[in-house]
């Protein structure tokens, strides 16, 4: 059985997700580590979803304003054991969902050039890749991508 909870950051299972996440991520980023970490931070996230395969926490993602009308999608993260199962899809679908239901029109995000399976999905999910946003746009291995979800 598998469900998809709303929290916030304050969620014990969202948290061990990230640890996780920020793992990967430091062995992913090498040196730029440090400069992504700082804009990683998830105290005080109001919009986090959390994806359950039989009770476990396996999958994560969340958002923040960015604009009047723009949410930046954050902390995107399937434990690897359960990946190539649509997890992140689902999770990116309804972190888009909630975004919409409170007016917001537009997503969009950072990843990095050493994660191209996340490029991929976020292309075939209908995300473009624009130019970087501060503070990656002087980031060689930032890409960033947007999405109209109105």
């Amino acid at each position: 059985m598998t469900r998809l909870k709303r929290t916030n950051s304050d969620d014990n299972d969202f948290i061990k997700l990230v640890v996780l996440l920020d793992q990967d991520l430091k062995i992913r980023d090498g040196e730029d580590h440090a400069f992504y970490n700082q804009f990683n931070k998830t105290d005080k996230i109001k919009h986090v979803v959390v994806f359950y395969e039989n009770d476990a926490a396996v999958g994560c993602g969340a958002f923040r304003e960015k604009e009047k009308d723009t949410v930046e999608i954050k902390r995107m993260f399937v434990h690897p054991d359960y990946r190539k199962k649509g997890i992140a899809t689902k999770v990116l679908a309804e972190l888009e969902l909630w975004a919409a239901e409170i007016n917001y029109t537009y997503t969009i995000l950072e990843t990095g050039k050493n994660q191209p399976e996340a490029i991929s999905l976020y292309q075939k999910l209908h995300y473009t890749i624009i130019p970087n946003y501060p503070p990656y746009e002087n980031m060689d291995n930032s890409v960033c991508m947007k999405k109209s979800i109105q």
